[in-house]
């Protein structure tokens, strides 16, 4: 039986072994990789940075172990989407708001740290800039 801190480990070693996956994947589709596990300010962190030609592409990585209780891109919700848009708008402003095209990208893994195989799905533009934080 697990306690409480062996099912956070396993949470966590779960998600960072799903950005791995996510992240070998967009490198095989052509991205590059500008940034893992972004921290902006003390509470906001976008999971992977990433450039698909000339678009700047925040991606959510969602990671399950099962299918269980659905997709995990349906733990994208109106919050997470919201708190990916303040993150990427004060990534932008740290960059001098430049005026380059972006957009919010999900990867969905489903299986675990010991799955050869896992089920690897990527959404491109899966959600739209939350109008709160519209840029000019």
């Amino acid at each position: 039986m697990s306690n409480r801190n062996g099912d956070i480990a396993d949470h966590l070693a779960t998600g960072e072994w799903g950005e791995k996956v996510a992240e070998r994947l967009l490198k095989k589709l052509g991205y590059r990789i500008l940034g893992r596990r972004v921290r902006i300010g003390i509470r906001d962190e976008i999971d992977l940075v990433a450039r698909d030609g000339k678009v700047l592409v925040f991606v959510e990585v969602k990671t399950r172990k099962a299918e269980d209780y659905g997709r995990p891109a349906t733990a994208v919700d109106k919050e997470k989407r919201h708190v990916l848009s303040r993150a990427a708008v004060r990534y932008l402003k740290s960059l001098g708001n430049p005026h380059v095209p972006f957009r919010f990208d999900v990867v969905e893994v489903v299986g675990s740290v010991d799955d050869p195989n896992p089920v690897v799905r990527h959404i491109q533009s899966a959600f739209n800039l939350d109008r709160m934080y519209m840029l000019p």
